[in-house]
Formats: structure tokens, sequence, C-alpha cells
């Protein structure tokens, strides 16, 4: 079961949405395109770091006694907001909340709402901690307003009874920088993963870019060279503060465009579009009616699609004219036609 909680995406505009709608406003997302440290430096001060990989299953990914990379902290179980992770799809949510509340409120202003979460759930076990963020009307609500609109989800389905029928399932974790330490939080392993010292300094070897690129490059590696499905998102000032500050009107009005554009793309994700698509149909259908009414007892559907697939052939052999094709490239073209037909 999900307890209520729905899948989000791993996009820069839906988790600083997210961060924002739960009342923290100094902060924002942005996705990495690549593991250059020197990338992850320029948006400094960057808060860590959420990831997001395909869940092995060719091998255990959880142990009580030592993870493949890094060693267990358990005692730094107690010192930072790290809880197990008790209900699916929010592994997302509950990667920000890694970082965002193992910030110190000199670094981040999180809001009233989630500094009284944190106070209140620091007392309390890992595992409780995973409850008490299961059980958050507030946390649950922001998670899932976010969500892509999904008509056509059946929840009553049950898993694929053959392994190889099944989805590949995503995961996410944080990395973040705790009192000179970079840790890895999972809520699926029993405690925080240490991955040693860092320095304060971004631009040093040894400072917190250059840190979690050596740690994610090894990780990465573990997986097959045709793996290429991972996502890498970093939190970090908000960019329309650092541009008042630095006077740059331009990087505030680029800064205010992105806002823009990630609010357009939200309402298009959440929107339902079936009652729209359907209405489409239907004054299409009714247009070609008007113009093309059916001829006795004759299926002016069959006819529409018959003229579709032949206008569709006469396209196809004119671009092979003009590509200098034919011959041995005919047949890989006429699976290409099959194609075009079955979609019209």
């Amino acid at each position: 079961m999900s307890g209520g909680w729905n899948t989000i995406e791993s996009d820069a505009g839906v988790f600083t949405f997210l961060v924002n709608d739960l009342g923290a406003e100094d902060v924002q997302f942005e996705e990495l395109l690549s593991l250059d440290p020197d990338s992850l430096a320029e948006l400094s001060p960057v808060y860590g770091v959420i990831f997001l990989f395909k869940y092995p299953t060719d091998t255990p990914y959880t142990t009580a006694e030592k993870p493949l990379d890094g060693t267990f902290d358990h005692d730094a179980a107690e010192r930072l907001w790290f809880a197990a992770q008790t209900i699916q799809n929010a592994c997302g949510t509950q990667a920000l909340l890694s970082v965002l509340l193992n910030r110190g409120d000199d670094e981040v202003d999180v809001g009233a709402p989630l500094r009284e979460f944190r106070e209140f759930t620091m007392a309390l076990p890992p595992e409780f901690r995973g409850e008490a963020l299961s059980n958050s009307e507030l946390i649950r609500g922001a998670h899932n307003a976010l969500a892509r609109s999904s008509p056509f989800v059946d929840e009553t389905q049950r898993a694929a009874t053959n392994p190889d029928d099944a989805e590949d399932a995503f995961h996410f974790v944080a990395y973040t920088p705790v009192a000179g330490t970079l840790y890895e939080l999972d809520g699926l392993q029993p405690a925080p993963i240490s991955h040693g010292a860092v320095a304060a300094d971004p631009l040093s070897p040894a400072g917190f870019p250059a840190r979690v690129a050596e740690v994610l490059q090894r990780r990465i590696a573990r997986y097959s060279a045709s793996e290429i499905r991972f996502n890498l998102m970093a939190m970090v000032r908000d960019g329309r503060r650092r541009a008042r500050e630095a006077g740059d009107a331009e990087m505030l009005a680029r800064e205010e465009r992105r806002r823009r554009e990630w609010r357009f793309e939200d309402a298009l994700r959440r929107h339902n579009f079936v009652g729209f698509a359907g209405a489409v149909l239907r004054a299409v259908v009714a247009a070609k009616l008007r113009e093309d009414p059916p001829d006795g007892g004759e299926r002016v559907y069959s006819r529409w699609v018959e003229g579709a697939r032949t206008r569709m052939r006469t396209r196809l052999q004119s671009r092979r004219k003009a590509a200098g094709g034919g011959g041995g490239g005919g047949g890989g073209g006429g699976g290409g036609e099959d194609d075009v037909e079955m979609d019209e």
C-alpha cells in the first residue's frame, strides 16, 4: 500500500515548489548534468544533493554489517535528523527533508511548521521519525499536490507475477555535509553512512563538491555501462535572493523567468487532460463528418483511415526518393510504415 503518498518526479521545479510549500523560502533546487565538482561549487552555498538511481535487484541493497561504500555511523542517527523509510513513494520528500532538517537555523530558515516537526521528531528513534513523517498531513499534502495526474492508475492492480515483467524501481538518497563530515542519508539503511571528513572550502579538493562527486562516481561505477538512468539535484540558496543581493538585474530576470516556466510546467503536470482530449476528438470527428459525410452504407471511418495510410505511404516514398533510398533500405522502411499505420 502507498499509504496515500503518490510518486513525484525528480525535477528541480517540483522539488523547489515542494520545499517552498513546506515553508522554507530561501532555498531552491538545481539539476546537475555532470559530476564536475567545479560546476557544483559555483552554486555555493550547496546544502546537499539528492541522487536518484535504479534500485538494484541483482545484489543485496541493505545490510546490517557494512555498506558497500563508507561506514555506518550509528551514533549519528541520534545527532542528525535521520528517519527510517516506512512507506513507499515518499523517498523523494524524505531525501529532501534529510538535507533541509540537518541545516542549522543560521544556514536556512526552514519555517515554523518544519521547525516544530524537527523538534518533535528529534526526540524519537529513527523508525518512529519515519512513522511521524508518513503520518504528517502537512508534508503528505504538499508532496501529493505536486504529483503528476494519473487518471488511469488502478490502485487494485497487482504487481506482475513474472519478475521480467515488473517495472524498474527507483530510489532517492541524500548526501549532505554535517559538522565536517559527509553523510549519506538513506531511510532504507539502518544508520547514516559516513564518507569521511569534508573541508569547509567548497573549492578545496577535500570540499563537499569534490568529495560527493567521488562517492557518486564509485556508486555509478557499480552499474553496467548501459545504465544511464540517474538524476542529481542540488539544494542551494534561492537564486532570486542571490541576484538581488548582488544587484544583478539580468540574473534576477532569468531566475524569475525560470519560476514562471516551472509554474506553467507544474500546471500541465497536475491537469487531467482526458476530458479535454475527448472533447477535441469529438469536435474533430464532427467536423470530419460534415466535410465527408457517410455515403450510403459505407463505413466512413474505414475510408478515413485508408486515406490517411495512403497519404503516409506517399510521404514515405517521397522521403526515400529524396534521400536516394530504395532497394535494401526499403525493407527497413516497411517496418517503419507498419508502425506509423498502427499509430494512426
